[in-house]
């Protein structure tokens, strides 16, 4: 076990709920990382590629290509104390091309107890959501350390918003310094500064995300109004963080010329805080995960933005001089 002489007792067992731990990341700040994804978010962004980090706790998954169907398996059918699972929709054994039927989650039913997952063999059904302490999961992240050493990389906290988990995020980060790994972390900013502010002594970067300048379309369409997020990152920036602030490009939603424009003003006036802009072009490679949550979900599909159209947003942050990349 590694002694984390700075954190307490208390601090080493505080828990978190884990949703994914993603090494080998190259897409979460600088080099090779370990991506630590909390579960649970205030906003509902219509595009979000893991729906499952939105909800607070644990909930049963199905991925129904791994199913063996119910006439050769089937033994999750009589396990759900609630009756939530049911004969479902026909389709095709990818292995044998012979037609099964594969079960259905009742989702009004289901409780998310996950007593169907402890039969299901080829983790058709799962559990999304496990109980993390500080102490083990510095551990965890601590043994990719030669990829961190070899490639500038580090330690990104995610979620989800991790900060909806603050005590957790703040003594991880803390016992990741200790250790001398780099650190980021991968915020919404919708999060009471006090919170925030907590982070600041154990935080190398922010991955800060800004969806749109308007606050009328983003309570629309992310269901949370946006002066916090706002007030957040100047604070941020007057704090002395440095950030690389994240722009979801969305069709029709935030891709204007208008919008764009105020949001390469609001970095430009947050000055040496912003190390780059990155400008993330919508993708639909999510889609897929909603049906693992609800076969009946409806899912926003969009038309990914062509390279002429990003290249034409990042002129904008150009000629202000802002650094901007298409990440």
């Amino acid at each position: 076990m590694i002694e984390l002489k700075t954190l307490t007792e208390e601090e080493k067992n505080r828990k978190a709920l884990v949703y994914d731990i993603q090494g080998f990341s190259v897409q979460d700040g600088p080099g090779i990382r370990t991506t630590v994804f909390l579960k649970g978010c205030p906003l509902r962004c219509p595009w979000c590629h893991s729906p499952e980090s939105q909800r607070f706790d644990p909930q049963v998954l199905w991925i129904a290509m791994r199913c063996l169907g119910i006439e050769k398996c089937g033994r999750c059918m009589d396990k759900c104390p609630t009756g939530a699972l049911e004969p479902g929709r026909k389709s095709t054994n990818p292995a044998t091309d012979e037609e099964i039927t594969l079960p259905h989650i009742n989702r009004k039913l289901c409780t998310d107890c996950g007593a169907c997952t402890e039969k299901c063999y080829p983790k058709a059904l799962y559990v999304c959501g496990d109980e993390w302490t500080v102490q083990d999961m510095v551990e965890r992240v601590y043994k990719d350390k030669t990829f961190y050493d070899t490639s500038g990389g580090g330690v990104t906290i995610s979620g989800g918003e991790c900060l909806s988990q603050p005590d957790f995020t703040v003594a991880f980060l803390k016992g990741c310094k200790e250790l001398g790994l780099h650190t980021a972390v991968d915020t919404t900013g919708f999060v009471q500064w006090e919170q925030l502010e907590r982070t600041l002594p154990y935080t190398d970067l922010y991955l800060y995300d800004l969806k749109h300048m308007d606050n009328a379309q983003h309570e629309a369409v992310i269901k949370v109004p946006n002066p916090l997020i706002l007030e957040n990152v100047k604070k941020l920036a007057a704090a002395g963080g440095k950030m690389q602030i994240r722009i979801p490009t969305i069709p029709m939603f935030n891709d204007s010329i208008e919008n764009m424009t105020k949001t390469a003003e609001l970095c430009k006036e947050l000055g040496d805080a912003v190390t780059v802009v990155q400008l993330l072009p919508y993708h639909n490679l999510g889609v897929s995960k909603y049906a693992r949550i609800d076969e009946d979900a409806t899912v926003m599909e969009a038309t990914p933005p062509s390279d002429a159209k990003m290249q034409s947003l990042k002129k904008i942050f150009d000629d202000m001089g802002v650094p901007a990349t298409i990440h």
